[in-house]
């Protein structure tokens, strides 16, 4: 069984800057893509940015220019380095399989971005 696990979270003025990491169990990345999800509280999940299949990189419109989404193979870990933060960038972020999710989701790791 695949466990994702999410980190680098945390409390940040509008304009800084966070990097997140997802960690996995086993050599999930070398045989699947992977993306960055998010929620928001009261809001659906939504994709936030991911790999394709060939190695190119997908953004949301919201995060495009703002958001980089990097792997480590060798680490088994995918990273998203987000920069310009708004404070409608709050939110859980997770990682899983993109552009179908079909792996158990993690806890998520928490975004807070002050005005």
């Amino acid at each position: 069984q695949v466990q994702l696990v999410e980190s680098g979270g945390g409390l940040v003025q509008a304009g800084g800057s966070l990097r997140l990491s997802c960690a996995a169990s086993g050599s999930i990345f070398s045989r699947n893509a992977m993306g960055w999800y998010r929620q928001a509280p009261g809001k659906q999940r939504e994709t936030v940015a991911g790999f394709t299949r060939g190695g190119r990189t997908n953004y949301a419109d919201s995060v495009k220019g703002r958001f980089t989404i990097s792997r480590d193979n060798a680490k088994n870990t995918v990273y998203l380095q987000m920069n310009s933060l708004k404070p409608e960038d709050a939110a859980v972020y997770y990682c899983n399989s993109y552009p179908m999710v079909y792996l158990d989701w993690g806890k998520g790791t928490l975004v807070t971005v002050s005005s």
